[in-house]
């Protein structure tokens, strides 16, 4: 059965504006000896990026964002705070994530020709154009952070994630170990949309599977993601798997796809 159609909607354009506004909005980085948030005192700041709703930064003790409603006065002022503006914005993702879930629900993902799918797992939701049971797309990358890995004959997962993403940092070490466990028969690549230097940058979690960046947001484009982290799960024929949030796939459903989908 054909997938039913999403179109497009103003609100999920808006989205989509943002998205692609976050990856030209980052200035050089800029130093706080301290920022306070609400309760909170960050010590040793540095603001990597900044939107019109949110900064994000590193600290003495990790990464982490914040919204500009919630800073003092003098840093709102400081990062162009726009109250009725942000406002908008926030009141247009959440009426986006809503009607995109809606728009999601109705529609059912194709099953591959001449395959029971009935075994596999599925992710509760995805946050992107469904491609399941589908050739992937053209892997369209700007540079390899890493040597180009070798993925002939081989399943692979494609993870789209960034450094300022803490469900993303939490999905590196289970990464890892999956392209340990799995080195001849699965390779891992990791697909970033920041700069090299602001993903060099990031030293923990350790990163021990192929990374690449695509600043032009090409295959987030052509994948409408809206969060992320997102994965593909893709079989040695080309064939997407699994897609959605890579923390749902356990090694137990990895073994799964790999014993059923190897050629």
């Amino acid at each position: 059965m054909k997938r039913a159609e999403i179109k497009p909607s103003a609100n999920l354009e808006i989205v989509g504006f943002l998205i692609v506004a976050l990856a030209f909005s980052a200035a050089a980085d800029e130093t706080f000896r301290t920022l306070k948030l609400k309760d909170q005192i960050y010590t040793n700041v540095i603001v990597t990026s900044s939107t019109a709703t949110d900064i994000y930064f590193s600290h003495s003790a990790g990464l982490a964002s914040a919204k500009l409603k919630d800073l003092d006065p003098a840093l709102q002022k400081h990062f162009h705070y726009d109250a009725a503006k942000s406002a908008q914005i926030e009141t247009a993702r959440r009426e986006a994530t809503a009607e995109y879930s809606a728009n999601l629900s109705k529609a059912k993902p194709p099953a591959p020709a001449g395959t029971d799918t009935n075994d596999d797992f599925v992710a509760p939701r995805i946050n992107a154009r469904s491609l399941r049971g589908q050739p992937v797309p053209s892997i369209e990358i700007a540079n390899w952070l890493t040597d180009a890995p070798s993925t002939d004959g081989k399943f692979v997962l494609l993870d789209f994630w960034a450094t300022w993403c803490q469900p993303c940092r939490q999905s590196i070490p289970e990464l890892n170990a999956f392209q340990t466990k799995y080195a001849n028969r699965l390779t891992v690549i990791g697909i970033s949309d920041e700069s090299e230097a602001t993903i060099r940058k990031m030293t923990s979690p350790a990163i021990d599977y192929a990374i690449a960046n695509d600043p032009q947001q090409r295959m987030l484009r052509n994948l409408q993601i809206t969060a992320i982290p997102h994965c593909l799960l893709v079989d040695p024929s080309g064939i997407v798997r699994y897609e959605g949030d890579p923390r749902y796939l356990d090694g137990q459903k990895l073994q799964h796809f790999l014993d059923k989908y190897s050629r």
